[in-house]
């Protein structure tokens, strides 16, 4: 049994008893007390089964009963006493005005009843008539207090129910956001070591014959390439594994912009300009992620000879890579290229721009430092 039909099975029985005990009293009245009306007395209590489900139902039904009780001419029971649980029933379910018509009712017509039968207009302003209209206004305000209280408990749990709800719909965004990072750098480091494996790979099988130093450097690079995939790739599953998202193993960063050029598989000239400062990682990281990823599609798609990256520090920092190859490169395929490093710069407030030169093709990106 729930608690709600527990709290209102005692109060029935409570109303049943103290209804009764006014009955037994006998306290005046043209009829002495009989089945009926402790019937009454049962009535009432009955009343309270259903007053959740019911409120003004049960309340006018107790006025009604009220009325009938002393058309019987049956012993006084008093104003408030019997009918202050309905009070408090339909209050406790927000149906004041039904709450505050029914004591004007009672008031009324019990006062109008009084005088009629001989009693002073005194009684209006006397002890019993104040103590009822007391009475009934603490029983109504009860009924009340105890609902708002309900409904601002109620409201204390939506609300903690909506805060964990988007705590957990923030971490699971922040996630997958991480998780497209991860993805983003496997596919701009794998891309670029794919790329220059391929390149190098062919001098190597070229130069085999004919000159065994070039190629030693060919499959030196080659080696150097797949050491700085493997170490990107441990940083990455270190992000993956560690229970507080932080990798130990370095990252990329522009500090290692002159071996991504050395090893690109063409060449490659740095120009900085401004004043090196150290920079966020966030930024460091995806810089050097801009630069990777231009780097390889100069490789695999421009056909160029040479490229140029300008590292210009300020306010902002910017970013420009250009080459001397056909032109736009073929983003089209995966979609990780150009698309992937707008995105990266997107997600730090910054832009990247892309032009086709009459000599070439060129890469801009602004990155903002706070």
């Amino acid at each position: 049994m729930t608690a709600p039909k527990v709290f209102d099975g005692a109060l029935a029985a409570a109303v049943v008893v103290v209804v009764s005990v006014a009955i037994a009293a006998d306290l005046g009245g043209g009829r002495p007390p009989d089945v009926f009306a402790y019937a009454f007395a049962v009535g009432l209590g009955a009343l309270m089964l259903v007053r959740l489900s019911f409120p003004v139902l049960a309340l006018v039904a107790t006025v009604v009963g009220f009325f009938a009780y002393y058309a019987a001419d049956y012993p006084s029971i008093g104003l408030a006493v019997p009918v202050a649980a309905a009070l408090y029933s339909a209050a406790e379910a927000g149906r004041i005005m039904a709450a505050v018509i029914a004591c004007v009712v009672l008031l009324t017509l019990s006062s109008a009843y009084r005088v009629s039968q001989g009693q002073s207009l005194a009684y209006l302003f006397g002890y019993e008539f104040a103590t009822s209209v007391v009475l009934m206004a603490a029983v109504v305000l009860l009924g009340d207090g105890v609902r708002t209280r309900r409904l601002l408990r109620e409201e204390m749990r939506l609300r903690a129910e909506r805060a964990e709800i988007e705590r957990q719909q923030e971490a699971t965004r922040q996630v997958e956001l991480e998780r497209m990072h991860i993805a983003r750098d496997l596919h701009d480091v794998i891309a670029h070591t794919v790329s220059v494996i391929s390149l190098h790979s062919n001098v190597a099988d070229e130069a085999l014959d004919d000159d065994l130093p070039a190629a030693r450097v060919a499959l030196a690079r080659i080696r150097e390439a797949s050491g700085d995939t493997m170490r990107e790739l441990r940083a990455s599953i270190g992000l993956l594994r560690g229970a507080d998202g932080v990798s130990t193993l370095p990252t990329s960063g522009l500090s290692r912009l002159d071996r991504l050029a050395e090893s690109s598989g063409l060449p490659v000239t740095v120009h900085i300009e401004g004043n090196p400062t150290p920079l966020p990682a966030i930024v460091d990281t995806t810089a050097y992620r801009i630069v990777q990823e231009s780097l390889t599609n100069v490789l695999r798609h421009a056909n160029a000879t040479r490229a140029e990256v300008l590292i210009r520090y300020g306010d902002d920092l910017a970013i420009e890579i250009t080459d001397d190859g056909t032109g736009r490169p073929d983003d089209t395929g995966d979609g990780h290229g150009l698309v992937g490093m707008r995105e990266r710069a997107a997600l730090l407030g910054g832009t990247v721009t892309t032009a086709s030169r009459p000599d070439g093709f060129s890469v801009a990106a602004r990155l903002p430092l706070s």
